[in-house]
């Protein structure tokens, strides 16, 4: 290891440029936008999969037009990269929430990019049901609406959770690309504070904070999946 390699890993170890409170409002901002944006997204990303579902051939409400307009959205706004999507939706993000800076400029576009997501995973859990429960209730006389909460829902319960997880997960992802055009947290705080001002130590600090927030969340869609699967 050269001299160059010493010094380097010798600061980036100190931590002398970490600013220990503007980490804990970093974190916090991270978790507003995870926490809030997942919260629309699970409700969101539940009717849309359930629409998809049950508009679905041989479906109780099936709609070939309404069915393929709904996957059509779903797949334009999950394909979409969320640096790009968060630029075009600026103009809505302003009529919404008032600004395009900060937590809450971000969480529109969260939202329409998780949502959709979701959605998708929704659809796929709820595909995975079999048909014979489904029917069952059928021949009980069960209204559509009663099939999707008394038996659709609680079947998918342990994918839905294990699917809104993993979504909450790539939300974090997302706060962190947000973060480099400004809508604070720990990506901002890596990026703009960290990364372009080459103090290296901040954006160990920040990479670890997220790393944590992930494995919490993970922890803590692993313990709720196991608990409702009735296998």
């Amino acid at each position: 290891m050269n001299v160059f390699n010493v010094v380097f890993a010798s600061n980036i170890l100190s931590f002398d440029n970490v600013l220990w409170g503007d980490v804990y409002k970093a974190t916090l901002e991270t978790l507003h936008m995870t926490v809030v944006s997942t919260i629309y997204v699970f409700v969101i990303g539940l009717v849309l999969g359930i629409l998809l579902y049950v508009t679905d051939e041989n479906h109780a409400w099936e709609n070939k037009f309404v069915h393929g307009a709904l996957s059509f959205v779903v797949d334009i706004f999950r394909s979409i990269p969320f640096v790009i999507l968060i630029v075009l939706l600026i103009p809505v993000t302003k009529v919404l929430v008032g600004t395009m800076l900060g937590p809450k400029g971000a969480i529109p576009a969260l939202i329409i990019s998780a949502a959709p997501f979701y959605a998708r995973l929704v659809s796929i859990a709820l595909n995975e049901i079999p048909v014979g429960v489904v029917e069952a209730a059928e021949s009980m006389g069960a209204t559509t609406l009663k099939i999707i909460w008394k038996v659709l829902i609680p079947e998918a319960l342990p994918a839905l959770i294990s699917g809104i997880t993993v979504t909450a997960i790539a939300l974090i992802g997302a706060t962190a690309a947000a973060g480099v055009i400004g809508s604070g947290g720990l990506g901002t705080l890596a990026y703009l504070i960290g990364y372009t001002r080459n103090k290296q130590d901040i954006v160990l600090v920040a990479t670890v904070m997220i790393l944590i927030l992930v494995f919490v969340i993970q922890l803590m869609g692993d313990y709720f999946t196991k608990r409702v699967d009735k296998r």
